[in-house]
């Protein structure tokens, strides 16, 4: 909105930029080129005039006119140590091959995805965006959408009413599996569950397929065994150590992701729990990390690499050619280690 309460039109000027934020023309210019520093204050001023005003720069019209940035952009909540910087090295290596640049923005609150797609990941800096999950609202998704911006959504799927091409893995299948292992091969019942963030479309199908298998071998879900982990080791060390000293019952612990899992082994080893003599553990990912763990690491097998090497050339069919498969499930497999008490 500006001051008269109106929304402002498309198609404005630098000038109607300047003017709605209170700055200079060349202070406008110094933020889009980043070619001299602005002030924090005054830079947000700017950016949000170019968001309202839905100003596209020069650069912008000689992208319509044929130029392209060669530059992908990669909107993600958090980049960790594992399983993201795999990905990531996927895609930067698909976009080379096709002579392509990337800009990561990394939102660092999965808790808040961004409301807009930020500043320099936009059409006048990119050819297209990889959104991974939590990194952007829904909303954003749909205006994105309906701008005809190519955007490949990466571990989750499309909003409802739009068909915005998704690349996934297969996971409540692949958690049923996992606890259909722990249930049939070893007979646990007291089976521990580590949950994701609850927002997470992996998190929700992993936790959906651990209930399957409980349902289907008639063993009832117990509330006082689940437990949020968010994908994090502290947070799923404490969540163990909390069951433990309260006395809860468990023979085995499947946490949603394998970081999770690592944080649980932490908690039991510090207790004198042994692993898997006395309660199994297993994960869901495969990050390298956990084939070396004492004991190694059952787990649920994600080709992530190729995950983000896939999402790459999604996106890039449908920056050249307008079109792209609307979902592609990618498909993992059980790995067995001595985690879960297989020799």
């Amino acid at each position: 909105m500006n001051e008269t309460g109106t929304r402002p039109h498309s198609n404005k000027t630098i000038s109607d930029v300047a003017n709605w934020a209170g700055v200079s023309i060349s202070t406008v210019s110094r933020v889009i080129n980043q070619s001299a520093p602005v002030s924090p204050e005054l830079e947000e001023k700017v950016k949000t005039a170019i968001v309202e005003l839905e100003y596209r720069p020069q650069t912008a019209a000689r992208t319509l006119a044929g130029r392209k940035t060669n530059t992908i952009g990669l909107m993600i909540a958090e980049i960790g140590t594992d399983f993201y910087p795999i990905m990531i090295a996927g895609v930067e290596d698909e976009a080379r091959k096709n002579k392509y640049n990337l800009l990561i923005s990394v939102a660092m609150d999965e808790m808040a995805p961004q409301e807009v797609i930020p500043f320099t990941l936009g059409d006048n800096y990119t050819d297209g965006i990889l959104a991974f999950p939590a990194s952007i609202s829904d909303a954003e998704l749909l205006r994105q959408h309906s701008r005809n911006f190519p955007v490949v959504l990466v571990q989750r799927t499309s909003p409802p009413g739009v068909e915005i091409p998704s690349v996934t893995v297969e996971n409540k299948n692949s958690a049923r599996k996992m606890v259909d292992h722990l249930i049939e091969v070893h007979g646990y019942k007291r089976i521990a569950f580590l949950a994701g963030i609850e927002e997470h479309e992996d998190a929700i199908l992993r936790e959906m397929g651990f209930r399957e298998s409980l349902d289907s071998h008639n063993i009832q879900f117990d509330p006082k065994l689940k437990a949020q982990g968010h994908f994090q080791k502290r947070e799923s060390q404490e969540a163990v150590n909390l069951w433990l000293q309260q006395d809860v019952e468990f023979d085995a612990i499947f946490a949603c992701d394998d970081i999770s899992a690592i944080g649980a082994l932490s908690a039991l080893n510090q207790a004198g729990v042994r692993v898997p003599e006395d309660v199994a553990v297993v994960g869901f990912d495969d990050v390298e990390v956990v084939r070396y763990l004492s004991p190694p690491l059952t787990t649920v097998a994600i080709p992530i690499e190729e995950l983000g090497r896939i999402a790459m050339r999604q996106l890039l069919s449908l920056i050249r050619t307008g079109s792209a498969e609307p979902i592609i499930e990618v498909e993992t497999e059980l790995v067995i280690r001595r985690s879960c008490g297989c020799d």
